[in-house]
């Protein structure tokens, strides 16, 4: 987990920065601690990742046709 400061006054902090992902990094404020809601894989989303409707990166690499 990364010990980013969530600080939305200056754009969103992306746990993958240039990666394919687009779940948001985790933080004291926002901490990676929610399922997945396609899989049920427990701690894999933010609260703003959940706010945004996301998936897991698994579940959306396997939608996305990567061979997950």
């Amino acid at each position: 987990m990364n010990d980013f400061d969530d600080d939305y006054s200056t754009g969103i902090v992306f746990a993958d920065p240039g990666g394919r992902s687009s779940l948001r990094a985790a933080s004291r404020r926002n901490p990676r601690n929610l399922p997945c809601p396609t899989c049920g894989v427990p701690d894999v989303l933010t609260p703003a990742d959940r706010r945004a409707g996301y998936q897991c990166n698994a579940c959306s690499d396997r939608d996305e046709g990567f061979g997950y």
